[in-house]
């Protein structure tokens, strides 16, 4: 059975964020697909089969659970279907509803749900963990918090306590301030998930994407994700969607053979 990994939100290898894909012909085993994450190690390994209804189901999970949204997995995905010559757009059915991933301009585009965050009062150690004082504080998307910081060097010296943050009441924290080249800068940790700090996040831009946009008063938006490896988005919001354009290299294939 093959495999791929994909360096997504990025043009160029050994950036972004890496996700393993494989596509399959059929049903699998929750359990064997959840040792095969576990196996790869990476952020999120995707796992997509062919539905009745000519979409195709799409799953993701990190080294220890499974997610309900991921963006660079989607992509990686609909990057690995191009390139067996499947022709797009890719449609998937997803415990996040229907997705879909065009091709346009040079990049491929995921077409997600946008998903605001609602201010909320700072939870207990949250302050401590970042070693930063919040300016907002917002719970959206997958069930993340949302982190306002005062500018894009406060987001970049971030060293947070990983244990403390691991018990917050979250899935993940995204932390974000305006940026200096791009419009907003941000970065997003998930220890409770697996994911010590995710390289690039797509499903922490369905949170980004509507509050830069109040924000900063328009709906296109230029993003990067300052991990150690870094990663581009583009981002459009339209209505209770977001577009968000990246691009993807593959950087390996191999046989797995279990």
């Amino acid at each position: 059975m093959e495999y791929r990994v994909v360096d997504a939100f990025t043009d160029r290898p050994f950036a972004g964020n890496p996700a393993a894909v494989l596509i399959l012909d059929g049903p699998y085993d929750e359990g064997w697909a959840r040792r095969v994450a576990a196996e790869f190690n990476l952020s999120e390994t995707a796992f997509t089969r062919p539905l009745p209804d000519g979409t195709r189901e799409l799953r993701w999970f990190t080294p220890e659970v499974e997610v309900d949204l991921c963006g660079h997995a989607t992509l990686a995905t609909a990057h690995v279907l191009a390139e067996l010559g499947v022709e797009g757009p890719y449609r998937f059915s997803s415990r996040s509803g229907p997705l879909s991933v065009t091709a346009e301009g040079g990049r491929l585009w995921l077409d997600f749900p946008s998903r605001p965050a609602e201010a909320i009062e700072a939870p207990d150690g949250l302050a401590q963990a970042l070693g930063v004082a919040p300016l907002w504080v917002g719970r959206g998307g997958t069930d993340d918090l949302l982190v306002e910081v005062a500018d894009e060097a406060a987001v970049r010296a971030l060293a947070p306590d990983l244990q403390v943050l691991r018990a917050l009441p979250a899935r993940g924290v995204i932390v974000t301030a305006p940026g200096d080249e791009y419009d907003v800068v941000s970065r997003f940790f998930a220890p409770g998930a697996g994911v010590p700090e995710d390289p690039v996040t797509g499903s922490a831009h369905t949170v980004l994407a509507p509050f830069w946009a109040e924000r900063l008063g328009r709906d296109e938006l230029t993003a990067h994700q300052a991990s150690a490896r870094g990663g581009d988005l583009l981002l459009r919001l339209r209505g209770d969607r977001v577009d968000i354009g990246g691009h993807a290299v593959s950087v390996a294939t191999g046989d797995l053979k279990v």
